[in-house]
């Protein structure tokens, strides 16, 4: 392969990374809207895992962008890395986003600006707005066990309560500044620190990957900072809705792991078990929930 960094025209500074699995319209508003987001020409890696719409074949005769596939669907950190592992070391940042986002001007450069200010920053995110312009709460405090256990189990019935408020941070201002973790739909990665974690954990299939990354970047001494004056919207989780059946187990396993990582030890393992058990339970009432409202017959059905 011909390193980004050779390559006419591409920026030696800045590649982009997009993980697929059938996007659909939003790749090509990902695109679209990545034009005006850098003034930079960013190499831009599609890393398809067994997508069969055929949009990132399409957009990469089309727009010029590397079509790399992973071989089936490892799972989104997984083939983040394999992507990256193509990209040229002497490439500083890797934007890292899924590909329903959509670029407000300017955000990348933002992002990149702010990475200069932050010279110990290993992650920088924007402000995400949902669809509706409303701002999702993508800057967080980096779970604990009581205080995830008390947001997992109480947050969707009591939305307001301590644990999940604090977890989310929707109360702090909109400053620059570091935080726990950021969302991964949408991150500046310093290559330098993404390398010296050995990048996200693929045993995270989906979900809580990017808080295990944060969590890991500042335990190694790297800053995730929060950078509002960049702007993103992103129409999240389009595949979770279509599949609530595949997407929702896997982010409680995804949350076991997480808390089950963080507590190895053999005294730990009464809780690992009722960790398990907990969020097994609750999965398995989250998909019967998830499919009656898909079938109609939720609260609005």
């Amino acid at each position: 392969m011909t390193p980004a960094a050779t390559l006419t025209g591409v920026s030696s500074q800045l590649a982009v990374v997009t993980v697929t699995y059938s996007p659909g319209e939003h790749l090509h508003r990902f695109l679209d809207t990545l034009e005006a987001a850098t003034s930079q020409k960013p190499q831009v890696i599609l890393a398809d895992n067994g997508s069969t719409d055929g949009q990132p074949e399409a957009a990469a005769a089309k727009r010029g962008v590397r079509l790399l596939s992973t071989g089936g669907n490892i799972g989104y950190g997984g083939a983040v890395n394999r992507a990256v592992v193509e990209i040229d070391p002497s490439v500083e940042f890797i934007v890292v986003a899924n590909p329903d986002v959509e670029w407000s001007p300017g955000a990348i450069d933002e992002l990149c600006a702010a990475a200069r200010r932050w010279p110990r920053a290993g992650s920088l995110g924007p402000l995400i707005r949902e669809p509706d312009g409303s701002v999702y709460p993508s800057a967080r405090a980096v779970p604990g066990l009581f205080g995830g256990a008390g947001h997992a189990l109480l947050g969707t019935v009591w939305p307001n309560n301590p644990w999940t408020r604090a977890y989310r941070k929707e109360d702090e201002a909109r400053t620059e500044r570091p935080v726990g973790w950021l969302s991964g739909s949408c991150l500046l990665l310093r290559r330098s620190a993404f390398d010296s974690v050995h990048g996200f954990d693929s045993r995270y299939f989906m979900y809580m990957e990017d808080v295990d990354l944060g969590d890991r970047l500042g335990r190694a001494g790297w800053q995730n900072v929060y950078v509002p004056t960049a702007e993103v919207t992103h129409t999240k989780g389009h595949a979770a809705g279509r599949y609530p059946e595949l997407m929702l187990p896997a982010h409680h396993r995804s949350a076991y792991q997480f808390q089950a990582d963080r507590h190895p030890n053999w005294w730990h393992a009464p809780l690992r078990l009722a960790l398990r058990a907990g969020l097994g339970a609750r999965s398995k009432l989250a998909v019967k929930a998830a499919l009656r409202e898909r079938e109609g017959f939720g609260h609005d059905g």
